[in-house]
């Protein structure tokens, strides 16, 4: 939700539904190896969240996260020492998205350490998923840039596959609505294939490789994120000729299958990485 009117962190940000807060003690080199995830396997992959805002949580990518085998281990980067984190322990790192604009470092240094430890990720082909600013953070890390777009795209709407979209995770979003609040884009960063667009941001998805995705639209969200941000940002919808209770409706209509289409997008995202990681090994 980049340069939506969210108000600032708070002091302390409550314990997230999706997952721990965890210190940065836990989260340096060597630590994750031994975790456990909920199910209580000794060797479950972990998660690492970069979350910038306690309402703009994990959502409904948690549940697909675990069923997948994921600890979820979530980072409040406004909070923590960014980097103190080791940036290759993980097995997944998922950047979530928030009101600070990915060029705004100097306003925001834990952006700037965030960059860093996407950018030795990225050196290392280690996976990435990035949601709204999520998606700007690593077009930049890639060296793209990323500004402030002429009107901000809120509401329940489409994206369009590409070509190559057609053939990845994204697809599972082909005519299915999901939200989008954003009012920052970015130019497609060199060697990524874009994967989705829509009529008012030509970007709106890529990914290098099977390693990297993101998207700029919101598939994480649940009711309770959707009511949660109905509540704090509101008022902004009559500007887009828009009202709480249109976007309650067509949550009604189109949340199911957003839904749907999201542990789609996730699961064939996470069953790539794993086939990557046994060819790998053979």
């Amino acid at each position: 939700m980049s340069a939506a009117s969210l108000p600032e962190p708070a002091a302390s940000a409550p314990e997230p539904v999706e997952g721990a807060v965890a210190s940065v003690p836990e989260l340096v080199e060597g630590t994750f190896a031994s975790t456990s995830s909920a199910n209580g396997s000794a060797n479950a992959r972990t998660a690492l969240v970069l979350r910038h805002d306690s309402a703009i949580g994990l959502g409904n990518l948690g549940p697909t996260l675990e069923a997948h085998g994921y600890r979820i281990v979530t980072v409040d980067a406004p909070h923590a020492d960014v980097t103190a984190l080791e940036a290759l322990a993980p097995d997944l790192v998922v950047v979530l998205g928030g009101d600070e604009g990915a060029y705004e470092t100097d306003t925001y240094p834990y952006l700037a350490d965030e960059i860093e430890l996407l950018r030795t990720r990225i050196d290392a082909e280690a996976p990435i998923f990035g949601v709204c600013l999520g998606a700007q953070m690593l077009a930049k890390t890639l060296g793209a840039d990323v500004r402030k777009g002429p009107r901000k795209e809120v509401g329940w709407l489409t994206v369009e596959p590409t070509e190559a979209g057609a053939a990845s995770p994204v697809r599972h979003f082909a005519g299915v609505p999901t939200v989008q609040w954003h009012g920052d884009t970015f130019d497609l960063p060199e060697g990524v294939e874009r994967l989705a667009t829509s009529p008012q941001y030509e970007n709106q998805a890529f990914a290098r490789g099977d390693w990297l995705l993101a998207v700029q639209f919101h598939p994480e969200i649940t009711d309770e994120i959707h009511e949660d941000w109905l509540a704090a940002w509101g008022d902004e919808l009559p500007e887009y000729g828009l009202s709480r209770e249109q976007l309650r409706a067509e949550r009604a209509v189109n949340g199911p299958r957003a839904q749907a289409a999201s542990a789609a997008l996730l699961s064939e995202y996470l069953d790539g990485l794993e086939a990557r990681r046994a060819d790998r090994v053979a």
